[in-house]
């Protein structure tokens, strides 16, 4: 299995971006696809996360700002972001968690940098 993440970008403080990830080749029905975050000289961080049944998962740092979604048919999970903060610039990247047998595959990063 192999993530692609996209949608990342430099965007003005206020701004919104949306990030896209899809998996290529087949993962269990029962998963969680989610997005994390690594800022310079920090630890990756969770950002977001949704179950194959669609609860949702985020830090209190992204609440009411951003939104994760994911189309099943095409295992692709997504991350709109709103009211985009400079503490927001990171690299972003995806990451889904199958369960039976229990696998964990991460996608290559994608740069969000939040500047004016």
């Amino acid at each position: 299995v192999q993530l692609q993440a996209s949608g990342g970008g430099l965007v003005q403080p206020g701004g919104s971006l949306r990030l896209s990830c899809a998996a290529s080749g087949s993962i269990s029905s029962r998963n969680i696809m989610g997005w994390y975050r690594q800022a310079p000289g920090k630890q990756r961080e969770l950002v977001a996360s949704i179950s194959n049944g669609l609860s949702t998962n985020y830090a209190d740092s992204v609440k009411g700002r951003f939104t994760i979604s994911r189309d099943n048919a095409k295992n692709t999970v997504y991350l709109q972001m709103n009211s985009l903060k400079p503490e927001d610039t990171a690299v972003y990247y995806c990451k889904v968690e199958q369960f039976l047998p229990h696998l964990i595959y991460w996608g290559q990063g994608t740069q969000v940098t939040v500047s004016s």
